[in-house]
């Protein structure tokens, strides 16, 4: 199955740019794109000072833009938005199709000082669940989002439910870039699935930071390997899932085996 991820900055209301990017990937075979975080809507710091009419109005253009080149162009979008109801922003992650959008509330939000997500959404603080689980193409695929790959028991979800890809929209800045690799690349082994990370580029500054987005988008094999990534600019990574070798990492490790002996 052939898939790809969008690495791009914040692209305001335009559509051209989305849609030149999905006619590539159609054009190539892709049947499901990702793309990163902050990238529908402003960075989280630009976005807290923007009146939530202008919120609301710019994620549906963005939802209606995406289910329309869905449909057009015979793809699945994954990609993280932010949804308003009752006057309240919740951080989501939309799966848009062109004829349904189904959306996974994000469980965990970073809750620094100098980036209080967790403040600021309306996303509900409850028991744990599964994340968005759905099969494509014979692939059994998992959305979550990049602060959510420190939690195990979302990990412990993914094993339970035979988990073949997970997809992880993020926007990582900062000093991080060789933290998140060797993350994604424990995770990708530890649970023998794939990890397409969609990260983001670009940067926004305020009186205190300077934000950069360094991308670094990359597919990590079921064996812990980055097979493929990009640099940071505006690009697009084209990727082959292979089946028969997501298979062969799963028995030859052994991990889900050992652990339910112990069971």
């Amino acid at each position: 199955m052939r898939c790809a991820i969008l690495q791009l900055p914040s692209i305001g209301m335009g559509n051209k740019t989305l849609e030149n990017y999905t006619r590539a990937a159609s054009q190539k075979g892709v049947k499901l794109m990702v793309l990163g975080e902050y990238l529908l809507n402003p960075f989280f710091k630009e976005l807290i000072q923007t009146p939530i009419s202008m919120i609301r109005e710019q994620s549906n253009h963005q939802i209606e833009t995406l289910k329309a080149l869905a449909e057009k162009y015979e793809m699945v979008f994954v990609a993280p938005i932010i949804t308003v109801k009752k006057g309240e922003c919740t951080k989501m992650i939309a799966k848009i199709t062109g004829r349904s959008v189904s959306y996974y509330p994000q469980q965990f939000l970073i809750n620094y000082p100098h980036w209080n997500e967790e403040k600021f959404f309306a996303n509900p603080i409850e028991a744990i669940k599964a994340p968005m689980i759905f099969g494509l193409n014979g692939f059994k695929f998992a959305v979550m989002g990049g602060f959510e790959l420190h939690f195990d028991p979302l990990w412990s979800a993914i094993d339970a439910k035979n988990v073949d890809v997970v997809l992880v929209p993020s926007a990582s800045t900062f000093e991080s870039h060789n933290r998140w690799r060797e993350l994604i690349k424990t995770r990708a082994f530890t649970h023998n699935c794939y990890i397409l990370r969609a990260n983001r580029v670009g940067e926004y500054c305020d009186e205190k930071h300077a934000w950069k987005f360094y991308g670094d988008s990359m597919v990590v094999s079921p064996d812990g390997e980055v097979e493929a990534d990009l640099g940071n600019t505006e690009e697009l990574l084209i990727i082959d899932l292979d089946k028969k070798a997501l298979n062969e990492s799963k028995k030859g490790w052994g991990f889900k085996e050992a652990l339910k002996m112990r069971r």
